[in-house]
């Protein structure tokens, strides 16, 4: 048998040896899930509706210029952008990894001529020449032991981690311009109740003052009427500060200089207030990126337990060269011309003082850390679903309360307002029952937009639009 025919045969060999991989196997981190959410009364698990948050989640608020701000997140935000170009980072060291499964080939070529020079006696030594040859060279190293697989599988994880990762921060950025928009709203709102109660407060302080110049009504009602009608327009001038807060906080989130962006008021807004089901909690194993984050990392942390492992393990490399060689450009390629080699190479390390041990220690405790990083963050999962249970439960338990109260303050302000004027009631009362009434409309106003902000807060609990599928 030829040198070629062995080395070719070695090769085979070496390519089937290269379906042996170390390393351990790689299973999901057990995780233990509970049967139901304990903070939903009358548990039963939900099953597939319109409903449910899928993709455009936002758009179960019912409102057009929220859904045109969304949509801006993916195209302008920053902390988007950046986790999408590590996302594609991820993914060229995937192929860069997976590269090293293949032969390297390379090419080389050169042409050299030499001159003579004077000999003694001033004669002319002829020592000129000249040489043409061309190289074509590959190398091979067999993934015996499976490091290169298990250095393919880790990346393949990372990458699967980092679109998780870049889901996560559009999920994060479009739940804070959402509850930044709801804030923005509610002040629109608050602003136009409060110059409502401004107008009504200038009525009464006209009132005392013709009751003080009617010699009816002393002047301290005329200055406590003053008192709470200034009081009053400097909570609407902080205001008008908040809601600038506010659209400058949407203007960094959709990517936009915050002098040139503008969100007009709309005094009479109304958003819709979206049921969310919330599903079995095993689901959210699958509807969370952080978590499909973290279980990813797991697995590359296991793949780099069998790098590791296979440093113990020689390293096998298969070379090859082809050339041609002559003084003639037209002799280049001619059969005399012609040379060849192969080379098959081995290494083992003897002696390390214990460093590949130490290596794969180290592997091993990061699998530990990054299995404990991952139940920890299902666990932290399951406590945000559990407290925005809560909260949309109490929420709503909340505003029906609160609604009773400002309607009986509605009439307490009116009533008084009247007895004043009969004469029945000192002033201090009126301003009393105004201040409680005005409390009362802003606490309800609060309370709505507070149980829109926790659908919200729910959404992203439950994943938001989100599946693993999309990383798989």
């Amino acid at each position: 048998m030829t040198l070629p025919s062995r080395l070719a045969g070695a090769g085979c060999v070496l390519a089937l040896l290269s379906a042996c991989t170390i390393g351990p196997a790689y299973q999901r981190p057990g995780i233990a899930t509970p049967a139901a959410y304990k903070a939903v009364e009358g548990w039963r698990p939900a099953t597939p509706s319109d409903q449910l948050p899928r993709g455009d989640w936002w758009t179960l608020l019912g409102d057009p210029q929220l859904d045109a701000l969304e949509g801006r997140i993916k195209l302008s935000n920053q902390t988007v952008a950046a986790a999408e170009a590590a996302y594609r980072q991820a993914r060229a060291l995937v192929r860069e990894q997976r590269a090293a499964l293949f032969p390297t080939v390379d090419l080389s070529g050169s042409a050299t001529k030499t001159g003579g020079g004077t000999g003694t006696g001033g004669s002319t030594t002829s020592n000129r020449g000249q040489r043409y040859s061309v190289d074509i060279g590959a190398s091979w190293e067999p993934d015996v032991w499976g490091r290169i697989r298990q250095t393919i599988s880790g990346a393949s994880a990372s990458a699967q981690a980092s679109a998780a990762d870049l889901a996560a921060a559009e999920l994060s950025a479009q739940g804070e311009l959402a509850v930044n928009y709801l804030g923005l709203r509610q002040t629109d709102a608050e602003i136009a109740l409060i110059a409502s109660t401004v107008d009504g407060y200038q009525r009464s302080l006209t009132i005392t003052q013709n009751r003080f110049a009617a010699g009816i009504a002393p002047h301290s009602d005329v200055l406590q009427a003053q008192s709470l009608l200034a009081t009053t327009q400097s909570t609407l001038a902080g205001l008008e500060q908040t809601r600038a807060t506010y659209e400058n906080a949407i203007a960094v989130l959709v990517g936009q200089p915050a002098g040139d962006f503008r969100i007009a008021a709309d005094p009479a807004w109304r958003a819709q207030l979206p049921r969310v089901p919330a599903g079995v909690p095993s689901e959210l194993l699958e509807r969370r990126p952080d978590i499909a984050s973290s279980e990813r990392r797991v697995a590359a942390a296991n793949a780099d337990i069998g790098v590791a492992q296979a440093a113990f393990f020689p390293t096998l490399s298969l070379t090859g060269d082809a050339g041609s060689s002559a003084a003639r450009l037209g002799q280049l390629f001619s059969a005399s011309a012609n040379t060849w080699s192969l080379g098959l190479s081995a290494a083992q390390t003897l002696f390390d003082a214990g460093a590949r041990k130490a290596r794969v220690d180290q592997t091993r405790a990061a699998y530990d850390a990054a299995v404990a990083d991952y139940r920890q963050t299902v666990l932290t999962a399951f406590q945000d679903v559990e407290n925005q249970l809560t909260a949309v439960r109490v929420l709503e338990r909340q505003y029906a309360l609160l609604q009773t109260a400002s309607s009986a303050a509605d009439q307490t302000e009116q009533m008084l307002l009247n007895q004043y004027r009969a004469g029945q009631v000192a002033y201090t009362d009126v301003v009393s029952a105004q201040a409680s009434a005005l409390s009362a409309r802003r606490a309800l106003l609060t309370a709505g937009v507070a149980r829109q902000t926790t659908a919200v807060a729910l959404i992203q609990a439950l994943g938001g639009g989100w599946s693993a599928a999309q990383v798989r």
